[in-house]
């Protein structure tokens, strides 16, 4: 869920400070991920489709993390592949990926307590536990079992474990090349996804979410377009990769789409790396306008707040104020957005505002206090 601050031209190559379009796709999978989570609450029986038909695709919030991942494969080597495919050191590179994740994760995770604790805990889930905090609080809770204090952290701690294979995928990439470091994670993948089913011991690894591999390491061989031009019609391509998954997913229904995600993720991965690769480089025109409009990029600028903080606040408003009043269906789901996506957007706002912009613009805590401390002067001085 990490910002991308590199601009690319509609020929791919490196123009300035930012990459036009990947902002606004990152908003809007968090928004389409907080529209999730209001059908889940107005239409009960997930996986089923209880929900009327031309709402039947809010079902799908998963799909939104699909992105993220590949998103962020991306993000983290667009710099990399501008060098050679190097790092320019480990400890740097995981000093600010902690720097960048973790103040506002570790500042929703509280927020998310307070709210289960004072309030209402998430659906489905136990009050949360001091195993809770230490599981969520270390990133280990796609390994460990514990009360689950807010319903998005699970992907968080599978991007933060990706990080720790990055160095290794851009190893491969000098040494084997983009196409064999991507063909090589699969093959790993999809052994793990066939095994899983004969093996117990390999079918515990799929709480990891292992198909989440492969769209992160296509993600890093998307961001090979900054390297050169790509004359190639990518953004056709993408649609032409997507389109048999759609007739499968319209075709079987939500059911066996939701049992069948491991398969699923990896049939969009092509897709999802020709998309990135599309936008970054321009294409198609209609839909980077319209990712690099202001209210879409303003968007993208808070997506990972939104993210961390929006379930608590979907579920504490649907229990207090929107339950009470409205029964499960399309009426729930007009108050739900009628009231807790505009609250979510307003705190989530605020929240990035302390928690995680500043971060962002001060990449080191002497940085950071310097800031701080010259804002209050100037506040004292006012």
């Amino acid at each position: 869920m990490d910002s991308v601050r590199t601009t690319v031209s509609t020929t791919g190559a490196a123009t300035g400070a930012r990459l036009g379009g990947l902002d606004g796709i990152r908003g809007l999978a968090a928004l389409f991920v907080v529209l999730h989570h209001c059908w889940l609450l107005s239409f009960p029986g997930f996986p089923a489709d209880t929900g009327p038909g031309w709402a039947g695709w809010l079902l799908y919030g998963h799909f939104a993390v699909v992105v993220f991942i590949a998103l962020s494969g991306f993000s983290l080597a667009v710099s990399p592949a501008r060098s050679d495919w190097r790092l320019n050191g480990l400890r740097r590179f995981a000093r600010r990926r902690a720097w960048r994740i973790l103040p506002p994760y570790w500042a929703a995770l509280l927020f998310s307590l307070a709210v289960a604790w004072l309030l209402v805990p998430q659906p489905g889930q136990p009050l949360p536990t001091g195993k809770t905090v230490v599981v969520y609080g270390l990133l280990l809770q796609d390994v460990f079992g514990s009360p689950s204090p807010n319903g998005a952290f699970w992907s968080i701690a599978i991007e933060a474990q990706l990080y720790f294979v990055f160095p290794l995928l851009l190893l491969a990439v000098r040494r084997l090349g983009p196409a064999a470091m991507a063909a090589a994670v699969t093959v790993v993948v999809v052994a793990v996804g066939v095994l899983a089913a004969h093996l117990p011991v390999v079918a515990t690894l799929m709480r990891l979410t292992p198909q989440f591999a492969v769209l992160f390491a296509v993600g890093v061989v998307a961001a090979g377009v900054v390297r050169a031009p790509v004359r190639w019609p990518l953004h056709w391509l993408a649609a032409m990769a997507v389109a048999p998954v759609i007739v499968m997913i319209a075709v079987q229904g939500s059911t066996w789409t939701v049992a069948n995600f491991f398969w699923i993720d990896l049939a969009l991965a092509p897709a999802a790396g020709l998309l990135l690769a599309a936008v970054a480089g321009g294409r198609p025109r209609p839909l980077v306008r319209l990712l690099d409009t202001r209210p879409v990029r303003s968007l993208g600028s808070f997506s990972y707040s939104l993210y961390l903080v929006h379930a608590p606040i979907v579920v504490a408003v649907n229990h207090f104020l929107v339950a009470p009043r409205l029964e499960p269906g399309v009426g729930r789901f007009w108050g739900l957005l009628a009231i807790a996506v505009p609250v979510s957007l307003l705190f989530a706002r605020a929240f990035a505002a302390v928690f995680e912009l500043p971060f962002q613009r001060y990449r080191s805590g002497p940085a950071l206090r310097a800031a701080v401390r010259d804002r209050l002067s100037r506040a004292r001085g006012a």
